[in-house]
């Protein structure tokens, strides 16, 4: 489904649709690939094995095209990406993709962009332990930068997504979750490593710090966007497209924002149905639940969220000059909520 047919902010970018904002970057992110691929070699059979299922897989790598993207707004007379930054984008995304694994078999995933997890594939311990292999990579990569600042930002940053791993694991099951305590999980376990994405575009092009600050910004508002989109096709989008079963969240016991608010705007056995659904991790229910969301006008409701965050992550960019990368940065928040998968 189509989120919004409005704009999103007064600010006007160009529309760009997702692979032209891509494109932007496509001869970085081939390098970037490279990165990846050469980091991910190992002595070990299994690491290499499950590193090169993984990346298979594909994906369109937002954050690290979001920290080039970044790093070229800034500084957009540079026409030449440089050594670090596309060693940055390649351990953000390591540190994705390590999220990712332990995510799956935590959530005890089957399917993810249409296919097997790792998980299913090689067994819970062995996504497990390349996870953190991953982890571990990616911070022997941090030390090639050289930059004390880089290490400070992102180890802040996966110390605070393993805090939000464990508030997501403290929610499950749990029907009295509230919607900030829902929005303190999300920028913790997944907009933050967008924050770090972007705010590394401004570190890496030595930028002042206002405008470091202000790409920070951008990505945490960027990436709260994302999740909250992401909630709303979980119910609403074609399993196909999505690469997974709809109601995954609500088979993991996840109160994600249109199930919080709809259980706040519900009453008597809409909300009893509910609440029992999350305490019983079930998609039994699935269509009774779909029908309570849309009744109450939460699908709306987390619509409008998702939008408001995509705005401030557009306004956060007024302090960068005119350019095609901040054009795709404005149209990349756009993309956040106009998506369908």
């Amino acid at each position: 489904m189509t989120i919004s047919t409005s704009p999103i902010s007064d600010i006007k970018a160009q529309t760009i649709d997702i692979k032209s904002i891509i494109d932007l970057v496509s001869n970085d992110m081939t390098e970037v690939t490279q990165t990846i691929g050469n980091n991910l070699d190992s002595n070990v059979a299994l690491i290499n094995q499950l590193g090169a299922y993984i990346v298979q897989a594909g994906g369109k790598r937002l954050r690290p095209v979001a920290l080039l993207l970044a790093a070229k707004a800034a500084n957009p007379e540079e026409t030449e990406v440089s050594k670090d930054q596309v060693l940055l984008a390649a351990i953000i995304e390591f540190i994705h993709t390590a999220t990712l694994l332990h995510d799956d078999v935590v959530d005890e995933s089957e399917m993810r962009r249409g296919r097997e997890t790792a998980n299913e594939v090689f067994g819970n311990a062995a996504s497990v332990l390349v996870g953190d292999y991953l982890y571990s990579r990616s911070f022997q990569m941090m030390v090639d930068v050289g930059s004390m600042r880089v290490m400070e930002i992102l180890s802040r940053t996966t110390n605070q997504i393993a805090e939000g791993e464990v508030m997501q694991l403290i929610n499950c099951g749990s029907a009295e979750t509230t919607e900030q305590q829902y929005m303190d999980t999300i920028q913790s376990k997944t907009a933050i490593l967008f924050e770090a994405a972007t705010q590394l575009g401004g570190v890496i092009t030595k930028q002042a710090r206002p405008v470091e600050d202000a790409l920070a910004q951008y990505g945490l508002h960027l990436g709260t966007a994302f999740q909250l989109v992401d909630d709303i096709l979980d119910y609403t989008a074609d399993a196909d497209a999505m690469g997974k079963n709809v109601g995954d969240d609500l088979a993991e016991g996840k109160p994600t924002l249109p199930l919080i608010n709809a259980i706040e705007r519900s009453q008597g056995e809409d909300k009893a149905l509910l609440e029992n659904a999350i305490t019983n991790a079930s998609r039994d229910n699935l269509d009774a639940v779909l029908s309570i969301i849309e009744k109450t006008g939460s699908l709306g409701y987390t619509a409008r969220a998702a939008r408001d965050q995509a705005r401030l992550a557009q306004e956060a960019l007024v302090v960068l000059p005119e350019s095609q990368y901040k054009t795709a940065l404005l149209a990349l928040a756009e993309f956040s909520v106009e998506r369908t998968f």
